[in-house]
């Protein structure tokens, strides 16, 4: 019997890692009202997805500009991965839902993303 809790600790240790899915790092480098609107604020976040980190579909409460510092690959479920260049620029409308990928490269990608969005309000919600 302790033989089998002992085999079944080894091989968790051993394969346990694959399973864990990576964390989204966000830096937030600045944040500051929008000049004559108390209702919106500006915030600057550096964005790091390492690989096997997923970023799930949502949206924002404002519009995000976003550049692509360091790019790598991609995949949205039941589609071709595909490359997130370095120097890949955007900006998604207020409501809008993007994302819902999973980093499948062995990169990092790092993304510098300017949010001007409701004061008060998530950051980021959930999309359908």
């Amino acid at each position: 019997m302790m033989r089998r809790f002992w085999v079944l600790g080894l091989a968790l240790a051993c394969f346990g890692g694959v399973a864990v899915a990576q964390e989204i790092k966000r830096t937030e480098l600045g944040r500051s009202p929008v000049s004559g609107d108390d209702t919106r604020e500006i915030i600057m976040q550096l964005v790091e997805f390492p690989p096997g980190a997923t970023s799930p579909r949502h949206f924002h409460n404002g519009e995000e500009s976003f550049y692509v510092l360091e790019g790598g690959t991609v995949q949205v479920p039941g589609k071709e991965p595909r490359e997130r260049l370095a120097g890949e620029k955007g900006i998604n409308a207020r409501s809008m839902p993007h994302a819902g990928y999973t980093v499948v490269g062995d990169k990092t990608i790092k993304i510098l993303s300017v949010y001007v969005v409701d004061k008060g309000m998530p950051l980021q919600e959930p999309a359908p």
